[in-house]
C-alpha cells in the first residue's frame, strides 16, 4: 500500500519516527515534508497536500501529525473523499478503516508517546474496510453529505458573484 505521511511543526519530529519504524511493514512510504524547521509550517497546508496525494491516486492513505491532530483532522476532512479520523488508540485506528473507511490516520504529537503513534499506525495500516451492508450504507451518507455541502457552496458562491476561493499550499 502506498501510504503519505506529512506533519507541520509540531508534527514533524514524530512523522519522521513514524517513517524509520513502519518502513519495515513493506509499504511503499511517501514523505509529503514538514522537517519542523519553520514554525509557519501550518497543518491546513499539509492536510490539503496528502488529501491531494490519496485523491490524485498517488497514495492510498495517509497520516497526518500535528500538535493535536485535531487541526489536521478538520482540514484533511474537509476535501471530498477524505475521511480522516483522529485516533489516540489502536482499537479505534483499526475501527475506523473497518467500519467507517477512513484513509487518512490523525494523529496528535503533543498528546500521544511514539509507542502509542506505532500502535496507531500499524492498526490504521492493517485494517480493511468491511464492506458490512450498515457500513457501505453508513458510507455512502457520507458521500451525500459532502454532495450537500458542494451543492450549498455553489449555492453561495454563485450568490456573491464569486468562485471558490482556492487556498494557498506551501508544501
Amino acid at each position: 500500500m502506498r501510504i503519505a505521511l506529512a506533519g507541520d511543526h509540531a508534527g514533524a519530529e514524530l512523522k519522521n519516527e513514524l517513517l524509520t519504524r513502519l518502513a519495515p511493514l513493506g509499504h511503499e512510504l511517501i514523505d509529503l515534508g514538514g522537517d519542523g524547521s519553520d514554525p509557519d509550517d501550518d497543518y491546513p497546508d499539509y492536510s490539503l497536500a496528502l488529501a491531494r496525494a490519496i485523491l490524485d491516486g498517488r497514495a492510498d492513505r495517509g497520516i497526518l501529525v500535528c500538535g493535536s491532530g485535531v487541526g489536521a483532522s478538520i482540514a484533511a476532512s474537509k476535501m471530498p473523499g477524505i475521511r480522516a479520523g483522529l485516533c489516540h488508540d489502536y482499537y479505534s485506528a483499526g475501527q475506523g478503516v473497518e467500519h467507517d473507511d477512513m484513509n487518512v490516520l490523525a494523529l496528535g504529537a503533543r498528546v500521544i508517546g511514539v509507542e502509542t503513534a506505532v500502535s496507531c499506525a500499524t492498526a490504521f495500516l492493517a485494517a480493511t474496510f468491511s464492506g458490512a451492508p450498515r457500513h457501505v450504507r453508513r458510507v455512502g451518507k457520507i458521500r451525500a453529505i459532502e454532495q450537500e455541502a458542494a451543492r450549498l457552496e455553489a449555492a453561495h458562491n454563485s450568490q456573491r458573484g464569486g468562485a471558490a476561493i482556492e487556498p494557498a499550499s506551501r508544501p
